[in-house]
């Protein structure tokens, strides 16, 4: 079946060879520079599979979406789909998790991974995303699945103001199912300044099904429904001189629930959904707080380089639901103790890069920097003020350096960056419900040399192949390793799951961007020696498994102007992982839920009716998969398919208005986690038919 898919998407790619010319040249005016590379590189150049989701496409599906991971769900098929909650565990991108970047600053927590690093700030602050997929070392830790790195707004020639309104809310439940949001952002631009200032406030109702029930509040992880954010964002650049450029960016998130609604649990084995009722909520709501500040120098000429230097601080907060659980139990606390975790996590850097560009004698450009990261992380339980995770510090050095040689059609790219890494971890006593286990602090540090090396051959200015070899490098949730030892007089500097997991990843593809079609389809591999797969214990709480796994996928995306109104969009991805389960070094049962998305099909259609008036509509198909263990199925997944309308009226006098409808049909569906990786208290419906109403208006 994927050979099949193969064969017909090479033979769609090479078709549009036979286009004219001049088709050719409007695509080669066409550079996308990103910067996720560290320099800004053209995308045409990068021997990976990149995309691009610029500000038109971010608000087209603001109307039909509700957070970025929905954004990157509808649009990248090789992405998971979204949770539909403030978590985004589960949501990968090519079986592994992506390192989250804004400009560049790094939103994972590497020591104690929270899942929240998608929902750190408003995406009316955001210019663009840009998507590497694949494993890379590029940007440090964390990319095993690939580098979404999210560019806020910039000041542009001149001044503008943009204001933003907008209602959603649900035809079955219109008080407690509305949301509303407002913002303001303003950009100027003075002499040698340049401003960019922004607020947005959300007020997020709840989530209706397609049966026109509440959808169950995720009181453990988070949940955005019945919850309220800000965002305030700031960003002031100075040009110094014809060389130099200096520029501070500071972004405060905030979200916090309401705790109006508790959930009433589902039944996986009969398919029913977990749902929520109108009483409040034990303990604190869940909460999302996160400052994120750099300050970074620019200078064209230093020692005949271009030299970027930034250096940035990061403060995070995040606040989950309790329970009950057998884990938080402590004779010394009472009974039947009711608890939730916080995790915080306080992060320093500095990434300084110098880019050398090619001279007329010879063609390579050279990039070379210096990484260093210190973190500082601890999980609390929060009502009693435990420590489930005790302070840990992490410190980061990266040495880098890229070559890049391009001629005559021809890039070849190669690097290195080698990886220091030290923690260090006082003694501590784990808790009760692991043995009140004293645990001997340690610093251990491992050493870690990241090759990659890439080639790309441009037969024309439309059709490109390339082929890459690469290595990501990410750590094991430290967090959850040190919090689950139950063994007493155990010693951190000799525990193997402190171990990093090494990502090696290998892609081949050819893309073709001629005037009116375009298309591109890789393959890829992805391997790691020592891999880092999540599994529950009875109260549903997760440990680490080190174990050998091998995924493998392909991608392929095609879009066709029907004419100079009308365009249709195809996107696919096919992904399989499969891990040891037995220690004997051979993969033998297939990755689940938690790491693997099912195979994707979205199709979009657009169309300009006029000059006022467009619309799109789009359909996602989620197909069926079942996972098995030799030959037993272990889970099964019902696919599903929704379809979303967007419709945009565009007044020269009083702005944008659009009208977008999610799941038009009203189709009933459990979400892909629930169906693979939950359990009944999460066995979630998505979002029924759900209508936004949004004006945009700048001047």
């Amino acid at each position: 079946m994927r050979l099949a898919l193969v064969t017909l998407a090479i033979t769609s790619v090479l078709a549009g060879t036979t286009t004219s010319t001049q088709a050719q040249d409007l695509a080669a005016q066409e550079v996308i520079q990103v910067s996720a590379t560290r320099t800004a590189q053209p995308a045409s150049s990068i021997a990976a599979t990149v995309t691009v989701i610029d500000g038109e496409d971010i608000r087209e599906q603001l109307a039909v979406a509700d957070s970025l991971s929905d954004v990157l769900g509808n649009l990248v098929p090789a992405f998971s789909p979204s949770r539909q909650k403030l978590t985004s565990a589960g949501e990968t991108l090519r079986g592994r998790e992506p390192l989250y970047l804004i400009d560049g600053v790094p939103q994972s927590n590497p020591l104690r991974n929270g899942s929240r690093a998608s929902y750190t700030i408003d995406p009316l602050m955001i210019e663009r995303v840009e998507i590497i997929h694949g494993a890379s070392a590029i940007q440090g830790m964390g990319a095993s699945g690939g580098i979404i790195n999210i560019v806020t707004k910039s000041a542009t020639n001149g001044s503008d103001q943009e204001f933003v309104a907008g209602l959603t809310t649900s035809p079955d439940e219109f008080s407690d199912g509305l949301s509303y949001r407002a913002g303001y952002l303003t950009r100027h631009v003075a002499d040698d300044w340049q401003v960019v200032a922004g607020v947005q406030l959300r007020s997020t109702g709840m989530y209706v099904d397609g049966n026109g029930q509440f959808i169950g509040t995720d009181v453990a992880q988070g949940d955005t429904q019945d919850s309220e954010s800000f965002d305030v964002f700031t960003k002031v650049g100075y040009r110094i001189d014809d060389q130099q450029h200096l520029e501070l960016m500071v972004n405060h998130f905030n979200l916090q629930g309401n705790g109006d609604f508790s959930p009433v649990n589902g039944d996986r084995t009969e398919g029913l959904a977990a749902v929520s009722v109108k009483q409040p909520s034990e303990g604190d709501p869940a909460e999302n707080k996160v400052t994120t500040a750099t300050l970074t120098y620019k200078n064209k000429s230093v020692s005949g380089a271009d030299l970027n230097w930034q250096v940035f601080l990061q403060d995070f907060s995040a606040l989950y639901g309790g329970g009950r659980y057998g884990t938080f139990q402590d004779p010394a606390y009472g009974d039947d103790i009711f608890d939730q975790s916080r995790n915080d996590s306080n992060k320093f850097g500095s990434r300084l890069t110098m880019n050398w560009s090619a001279g007329a004698v010879v063609p390579i450009d050279v990039s070379a920097g210096l990484d260093y990261l210190n973190d500082k992380t601890f999980q609390e339980l929060a009502q009693t003020g435990r420590k489930w995770v005790p302070e840990t510090a992490f410190v980061n050095w990266a040495p880098f350096a890229q070559l890049r040689y391009q001629q005559n059609g021809l890039t070849i790219s190669g690097g290195l960056r080698y990886e220091y890494g030290k923690l260090k971890v006082d003694d501590f006593t784990t808790l009760y419900a692991y043995n009140s286990s004293f645990v001997k602090g340690g610093q251990p540090s491992f050493n870690e040399l990241l090759p990659n090396l890439g080639v790309v051959y441009e037969f024309n200015d439309a059709l490109r192949v390339f082929a890459s070899y690469s290595e990501g490098f990410s750590m094991p949730d430290v967090g959850r390793v040190l919090r689950g030892i139950d063994t007493p007089n155990l010693s951190v500097d000799s525990f193997l799951d402190l171990q990093p997991v090494i990502a090696d990843n290998r892609e081949v593809g050819i893309e073709y961007r001629g005037q009116d079609l375009r298309a591109s389809l890789s393959y890829f591999t992805s391997e790691s020696d020592l891999g880092a797969r999540l599994q529950p214990n009875a109260d549903g709480i997760f440990s680490v498994a080190r174990e050998r796994t091998e995924i493998d996928g392909i991608e392929f995306s095609a879009s066709y102007a029907l004419s100079n109104a009308a365009s249709f969009d195809l996107n696919y991805a096919d992904t399989d992982g499969k891990y040891d389960s037995d220690a004997d070094n051979v993969v033998d049962t297939k990755l689940g839920g938690r790491n693997i998305a099912p195979r994707r099909l979205n199709l979009s259609w657009k169309h300009q009716w006029s000059d006022l008036i467009n619309t799109r509509l789009q359909l996602n198909t989620l197909f069926d998969r079942d996972i098995y263990s030799g030959a037993q199925a272990i889970n099964n997944f019902d696919g599903y398919q929704t379809i979303d309308l967007q419709m945009n009226y565009d007044t020269p006098e009083y702005g944008l208005f659009t009208l977008g409808i999610e799941n038009l049909l009203d189709e009933f569906y459990l979400t892909y986690y629930a169906q693979t990786a939950g359990a009944d208290a999460t066995n979630f419906a998505g979002r029924g038919r759900t209508v936004s109403v949004n004006w945009f208006y700048q001047f």
